[in-house]
């Protein structure tokens, strides 16, 4: 007795004679806002069969307040020597690559979160004890 078993055709894959066609169904484009996904500079992932996006990372724009944070712990470590006024100009740039240079740091003139953590500027961590509301543990 002979028997054949016939597999569906997959995408890419060599025809094999006799076995069903392969579908010619479009992929369906996925909408991010008014862009298409092929237009994004995100990545399509597929879940659970549907197609989604995946935005890149954004970058935040510091606030005012926060250049002007930055510019005061620059001016304090003798690296700025402009006004605190929050306005991120060329002085502001020079001071932060010598600090950078000094540190050994990539001296590029971004604010990096090295950069922001060695001007004591990274994130702000409370110690056990010192959180608001929660009393200290005395043994």
């Amino acid at each position: 007795m002979l028997c054949f078993v016939t597999a569906p055709a997959v995408h890419g894959a060599s025809k094999v004679k006799g076995a069903p066609a392969a579908s010619s169904k479009k992929k369906p484009t996925v909408k991010y806002g008014s862009k298409s996904a092929s237009k994004t500079r995100g990545k399509v992932r597929k879940t659970n069969g549907k197609a989604a996006v995946r935005s890149a990372p954004r970058q935040l724009t510091p606030t005012t307040e926060r250049y002007m944070q930055i510019q005061q712990a620059l001016a304090d470590k003798g690296y700025y020597t402009g006004p605190v006024n929050g306005a991120w100009g060329a002085d502001s740039v020079e001071a932060l690559k010598k600090f950078q240079a000094d540190q050994n740091l990539t001296v590029d003139g971004k604010l990096g979160s090295l950069s922001l953590i060695a001007l004591g500027l990274g994130p702000k961590r409370e110690l056990l004890g010192q959180v608001a509301g929660k009393p200290e543990l005395h043994q």
